[in-house]
């Protein structure tokens, strides 16, 4: 699925993801986190994340102070430059990326400080991180920018 099919697909199933999150939000299923986990890697197990990359050309991630510590270190630089350099800090006091898409993310897809990336871009999607619960905001976010999430809350909605 191409960026514009997802997007179109998203917006379509917003009003039935909103509910879905509702719904489970309210009833908190115990296996809430495994079967999530499990789901993950099913939809990586299919997906490949070089040939999307959306959300490294749409999004920014929050860099941390460790995050920029250890990118400055990467570039040589020291952090109130790299923070100079790229970031600013948004509405919810955050640091972000100056512009979309990353510039770190190459024309092939791949990032160039991948072994210094932010935290933020490690986790991503999120959807195999430890109570899931916490997330269903990010993650309803989210559905439209990575294919593997829209088909992981797809598959969610079957066992739940």
């Amino acid at each position: 699925m191409d960026n514009s099919q997802l997007k179109k697909q998203a917006a379509a199933k917003q009003s039935e993801n909103k509910k879905f999150f509702e719904r489970i939000k309210k009833c908190k299923p115990k296996n809430l986190d495994e079967t999530v986990h499990h789901l993950h890697d099913e939809a990586f197990k299919r997906i490949d994340c070089l040939t999307c990359a959306n959300c490294c050309k749409t999004t920014s991630p929050l860099f941390k102070q460790k995050d920029i510590e250890r990118l400055a270190s990467h570039f040589r630089i020291k952090p109130s430059q790299f923070i100079g350099q790229y970031l600013h800090i948004d509405e919810d006091n955050d640091y972000v990326l100056n512009a979309t898409p990353c510039p770190f993310l190459g024309a092939d897809n791949y990032c160039s400080v991948y072994d210094a990336r932010p935290n933020a871009c490690r986790e991503y999607p999120h959807t195999n991180q430890r109570k899931f619960h916490t997330l269903f905001k990010e993650t309803y976010n989210n559905i439209a920018i990575c294919p593997a999430v829209f088909e992981i809350i797809e598959e969610m909605k079957k066992v739940f």
